[in-house]
């Protein structure tokens, strides 16, 4: 089978592969039809982690099941399944508390916990970026998806990490009904964080970035973009707050956080947090950190390298603030989020700007590592199916689009028309509204 392969820093190949195969009575075995390129995939394609060459890359898949083992009694050849980027067994300490992103069963070390496809330190489990991906304990990881799942892929393929993981962030920062929060990062992960927390009944949603075209899409959900070439978004929160800061805020960048000068600063986005969010509030933390980053001590320092950030902790503690951190137990959101899209309710494809044959992926993943213009979440198909090109290329060479338009472009039509409330409209609504 194919597979995009990590070869070293910077380097991905599409190359050929031993087919994934069934090794366990509970394994299913899943045709990938979508997958994600993710920004914590970036980490390891940077070198900056202790991923190994040679390595399937690839933790936010989708497809049909084309084959089980014989323990398998829920999950049935033809299902269409979307996969939580967290392998878990379902039945260890930590599983049955639902925390399934620290599973002490899949983690091959006794002192570590959590599992993944195709990630550093997370077990020894490819990825899907690949034709097929074993999927193990099938019945426990797999969710099922409706008879629109074909057709709704770009969407129900954000259940496999993103949307959770920007749901989880909220969870953890508390944002509640009325609160006004600050999203530091509108990466693919900050921008679901933001359209969580809309969806959680934010009163106002401020995100900081410095990419324009990042901050592009924040605006058309609803949150009020801060491009911090121009503006220190504390400043700005504060301004807005009567000198209070937001209720709560959420960390969606991480470790490799950058001034808009291109400077690393692991602390960049913590300390702004801290400085932005008000006393007693809350903070939620999903951007990766590391204990350990084979790169940190150019890039930043010997204590970065380290995973010791220098966090304003004398001004956390002084404002009584709370912080929560880690990466996501999707099963704990997945099933509900899925529920939302299917009812018309979230529409997380609206990120994604280009989808890609397999064989693409290694431009693509030094455009989205370049974060060139437009490169805002990129999907690969590695069974196939058309490729609908970014909005930029369509404007800018010519490729023809699908016969249908994106929600990215019904907002833009909305916004141009004048039409109140389009930012919180879902695509069904948006194209009534733009009926003559």
């Amino acid at each position: 089978m194919k597979a995009a392969v990590y070869e070293g820093p910077r380097t991905v190949t599409v190359r050929d592969v031993p087919d994934a195969k069934i090794e366990h009575p509970g394994d299913i075995l899943v045709k990938i039809t979508t997958a994600n390129i993710c920004g914590s995939d970036l980490h390891m394609y940077e070198g900056r982690t202790s991923f190994e060459t040679g390595r399937t890359l690839g933790h936010e898949n989708l497809g049909q099941v084309v084959e089980v083992g014989k323990a398998v009694s829920k999950v049935q050849v033809g299902d269409w399944v979307v996969l939580p980027f967290n392998i878990a067994c379902g039945f260890c300490k930590q599983c049955e508390q639902g925390l399934t992103s620290y599973c002490l069963t899949m983690q091959p070390k006794p002192d570590m916990a959590g599992a993944a496809y195709g990630f550093a330190e997370m077990g020894p489990y490819q990825g899907g970026q690949a034709e097929l991906l074993r999927v193990p304990y099938g019945d426990f990881n797999a969710l099922r998806l409706g008879e629109d799942a074909p057709e709704r892929q770009l969407d129900y393929v954000m259940l496999a990490d993103i949307f959770p993981t920007g749901y989880h962030a909220t969870e953890m920062a508390g944002v509640k009904p009325g609160d006004q929060t600050i999203v530091y990062g509108a990466g693919p992960v900050g921008l679901m964080a933001a359209y969580s927390a809309i969806l959680r009944g934010a009163g106002r949603v401020w995100v900081a970035d410095h990419q324009p075209d990042r901050l592009r899409i924040a605006e058309e959900i609803g949150a009020v973009p801060i491009n911090t070439t121009e503006q220190d978004a504390a400043e700005v929160v504060k301004e807005a707050t009567l000198g209070l800061g937001a209720d709560n805020g959420c960390e969606c960048v991480g470790y490799q956080a950058h001034d808009p000068q291109g400077n690393e600063d692991a602390a960049l986005t913590m300390n702004g947090l801290i400085d932005s969010v008000r006393f007693t509030g809350g903070i939620g933390v999903v951007g990766v950190f590391l204990p350990e980053d084979p790169g940190g001590a150019e890039a930043q320092g010997e204590l970065e390298a380290q995973g010791k950030v220098p966090l304003d902790f004398g001004m956390l503690w002084f404002k009584g603030q709370r912080i929560g951190t880690g990466q996501a137990p999707v099963k704990r959101y997945n099933r509900a989020l899925r529920d939302l899209i299917a009812g018309g309710k979230a529409e997380p494809a609206f990120l994604v700007s280009h989808e890609l044959s397999l064989d693409e992926a290694p431009a693509a993943y030094e455009h989205f590592d370049n974060r060139d213009d437009g490169w805002t979440k990129v999907v690969l198909h590695p069974n196939g199916r058309s490729r609908r090109a970014s909005t930029a290329e369509r404007g800018s060479h010519g490729v023809s689009g699908p016969s249908h338009p994106t929600v990215q472009e019904l907002r833009r039509e909305a916004k141009a028309r004048g039409i109140e409330g389009r930012s919180h409209m879902n695509k069904q609504q948006l194209e009534r509204a733009l009926r003559p």
